[in-house]
């Protein structure tokens, strides 16, 4: 299967983002890609933590759960929707969340992001929990004969996550990492998951300075089960992609059967 992610730099207005979003969909798409992802927050960065309020969709009905599943209908595509944000019960909050659309435009997963991000340093400052409830479950699904697993941006330093999947082929990391945060770790967190679970890494970023204000890291990049970047775009709005090799993960799992010999579970 080919794969693409699709890198933003999403803005304050959801229309505009989801016209950037279609013309990169689309090219991926007449790339050969066969499953396409956004990144989190794809419909919009907006210039308060709250604004992603007033555009909480219910699961299952919205305009951008409709634009999403047309898309996928439309080119035939696996589209992996970064994160919008749904309805929580929680006053005030939403959860961050990761729909997968099949082929068909069926939702065929949803991923609530269970890892909120708190970071404090100088003028810096981020605390997701003010406004996102945070998920509960592990989630993987199943495309053609591959299995992918889910997670979301800061999730992806917390390996006991991908453990929790199961053996997967795949892992998608949709994510708005923050510059500071991203130059250093980005990178090796990535790579490490690829190593540790030994299949392919499918990380896809929002990269460049946003209408907010906010910097973003970018980056994404597509990392096979030995720890090699297959394809990166560090910078700005584009497409990663490449082809996954069952074969060759098949075949670094046969002859480093690291999986097989863990002791703790």
């Amino acid at each position: 299967m080919k794969v693409a992610a699709i890198q933003m730099v999403s803005a304050t207005v959801p229309e505009v983002n989801c016209l950037a979003a279609e013309s990169l969909i689309q090219q991926a798409a007449e790339q050969g890609a066969q499953c396409i992802v956004l990144p989190e927050y794809w419909p919009l960065m907006g210039k308060r933590d709250t604004d992603k309020l007033s555009i909480a969709e219910p699961f299952g009905d919205g305009p951008m759960q409709q634009w999403m599943s047309e898309k996928a209908r439309q080119h035939g595509i696996w589209l992996v929707g970064g994160t919008i944000p749904l309805v929580s019960p929680d006053a005030g909050k939403v959860f961050n969340s990761t729909l997968v659309y099949g082929p068909d435009g069926a939702v065929q997963a949803r991923y609530d992001k269970i890892h909120l991000f708190g970071f404090q340093k100088e003028q810096e400052s981020y605390e997701e929990s003010r406004t996102i409830t945070a998920g509960t479950q592990p989630v993987s699904f199943s495309a053609g004969d591959l299995r992918i697993g889910l997670s979301i941006c800061y999730d992806v330093r917390f390996p006991e996550l991908y453990r929790a999947m199961g053996a997967c082929d795949l892992l998608l990391v949709p994510a708005a990492f923050t510059y500071t945060t991203g130059q250093a770790h980005w990178e090796i967190l990535l790579r490490t998951r690829a190593v540790e679970n030994q299949c392919y890494v499918l990380a896809c970023g929002q990269g460049g300075l946003h209408e907010n204000g906010r910097r973003t890291w970018g980056h994404s990049m597509l990392i096979d089960p030995w720890g090699k970047i297959i394809d990166v775009l560090p910078e700005g709005e584009g497409i990663v992609s490449g082809i996954l090799d069952t074969a060759l993960i098949a075949d670094i799992r046969a002859s480093l059967p690291a999986l097989n010999h863990r002791k703790l579970r």
